[in-house]
């Protein structure tokens, strides 16, 4: 394909994105909400002011003193949460809920949730007797619920089906990229970028800077997200998305984890690309983000806040030219 072909066809896209987000501010789509380019260290900014709310609104619910207090959602679902419960035994919480799922039904409530801590694993089967099935758990803690309307067909979602994790992208001034051989790696002596899976509530430049850090010893701050790989029949039977980060280093020092990692090192990038052990996919990583770069594509994360929400959040696009000069998508 000619240099000619592909100038045009990425000012093509540039021109289509900057169309794009001018289309949506114009439709009303897009709401006032201050930005903060965070991650990227040429645009670095203070965060805004994050104001805390959850994407569900919740109520207390009125009820009488014979039925499990509960809190409201915006679906008309109630949360019964067994530590705010007090039971004596059994027979009284077996009396209470079948009083408690008379009251919701009167109600017309739709679903009922039910968190069941540890010490309380003896009240799990008498919800089952009740009909409630099994949502999701966490350690020390299941979720059970109850679909009441006899009407409609349960519509609730499933629940986490897909493992999040990152791969950070690590390329010196030297030209050598970053890898690891997995100790327990699957294929032995396979070298990968260093990575792991996102802990919760954490966000994935995040989770990157210290998946390398804790890996191999390499401190690093954000260049630019590269692509993503999407699997099925992963880990627990979920899907698997895996996210690759570039990063820039700040130390050249390895210190390999031991636990996890037999062998760190700097490789330079003709080896790379040719190693015998070194996937397709990984070398496709690092062409893709060459290509990135020798194009002037900047795939960036910027910090804004939810204007209705008022919570934090990453958006991760492809950067106009002349960013700071241009209207950059707000939710």
């Amino acid at each position: 394909m000619s240099l000619v072909i592909l100038l045009s066809r990425s000012n093509s896209l540039s021109s289509a994105l900057s169309r794009w987000r001018k289309l949506v501010v114009s439709a009303g789509a897009i709401t006032a909400a201050t930005v903060a380019h965070g991650y990227h260290s040429n645009r670095s900014r203070g965060l805004p002011q994050v104001y805390k709310r959850s994407y569900q609104g919740f109520r207390t619910m009125d009820t009488p003193p014979d039925v499990f207090q509960g809190v409201k959602d915006r679906f008309f679902g109630v949360t019964v949460d067994g530590n705010q419960q007090d039971i004596a035994d059994k027979a009284q919480f077996c009396e209470k809920l079948h009083k408690s799922l008379d009251f919701w039904r009167q109600n017309k409530n739709r679903t009922i949730w039910f968190r069941v801590y540890k010490k309380q694993a003896d009240w799990v089967p008498i919800l089952a007797e009740a009909g409630f099935d099994f949502h999701h758990a966490r350690s020390g803690v299941v979720t059970m619920y109850l679909w009441l309307p006899k009407d409609e067909p349960s519509n609730l979602p499933s629940y986490a089906h897909t493992l999040l994790g990152v791969g950070g992208l690590v390329i010196n001034e030297n030209n050598e990229v970053l890898v690891v051989s997995d100790r327990h790696a699957i294929a032995k002596d396979i070298w990968k970028l260093p990575g792991g899976y996102v802990e919760p509530n954490e966000n994935l430049v995040d989770s990157a800077v210290r998946e390398v850090m804790e890996e191999t010893g390499i401190r690093t701050t954000f260049r630019s997200m590269v692509c993503l790989r999407h699997s099925h029949g992963g880990n627990f039977g979920c899907s698997d998305i895996y996210v690759i980060i570039a990063l820039n280093p700040l130390n050249l020092e390895t210190t390999p984890c031991e636990r996890e990692i037999a062998r760190v090192k700097w490789m330079p990038l003709d080896e790379y690309f040719c190693h015998p052990q070194v996937l397709e996919a990984n070398r496709l990583f690092v062409r893709t983000y060459l290509d990135y770069q020798k194009r002037g594509l900047d795939f960036t994360c910027s910090s804004m806040v939810h204007s209705l929400l008022k919570k934090e959040y990453k958006l991760y696009y492809v950067a106009p030219e002349n960013d700071s000069n241009e209207e950059v998508p707000k939710l």
